[in-house]
């Protein structure tokens, strides 16, 4: 556990300073291929993954990879508790922006601790529930501002938890 959090600290630490090298990033397949390498994680479960329509963007391909990558990996997480878990992920657009979605019917969080759901070392379950160092959701926000985007979520306690941003 202390070395992967030292690994997630010196991640967050050195993502926060690299800079971008934009490219056209089809999120499509890009979303697809991380599912598929994360099928590890959940070996047998029955996962009902849906990958919607999703236009390409500009982006550091490294970096929304690892958003990507960190977003999926949590709702592959907090869905085990279902008998059949749906992971969508998806955009809509709002006042012609662009924004990106992961949603999952897993255990989802009290919106009243909305404030802390981005920081850095703050859980919302106890690492006996569920495994994780704290900082997934503190890279995620790093890397979309780093991006001039914005990222928030929403969330009701059993029914599953939606993370937008864009970027």
């Amino acid at each position: 556990y202390m070395g992967q959090l030292i690994n997630d600290i010196l991640e967050f630490s050195r993502m926060s300073r690299q800079p971008l090298n934009k490219s056209r990033i089809n999120m499509k397949n890009l979303a697809e291929k991380i599912f598929n390498e994360l099928k590890p994680e959940y070996g047998k479960r029955v996962i009902h993954y849906k990958v919607n329509d999703l236009p390409t963007c500009s982006g550091d391909l490294l970096m929304v990879r690892l958003i990507l990558t960190n977003l999926l990996s949590n709702a592959i997480k907090f869905t085990r508790i279902r008998e059949t878990a749906h992971i969508e992920v998806g955009r809509k657009t709002v006042n012609n922006e662009t924004v990106y979605y992961v949603k999952d019917n897993g255990v989802g969080y009290d919106m009243k601790y909305e404030d802390k759901l981005f920081g850095l070392f703050q859980r919302l379950h106890s690492p006996k529930e569920f495994e994780g160092t704290g900082v997934g959701l503190a890279i995620v926000q790093q890397l979309v501002h780093h991006h001039g985007g914005r990222v928030w979520a929403e969330g009701r306690v059993n029914e599953g938890a939606i993370f937008y941003f864009t970027l």
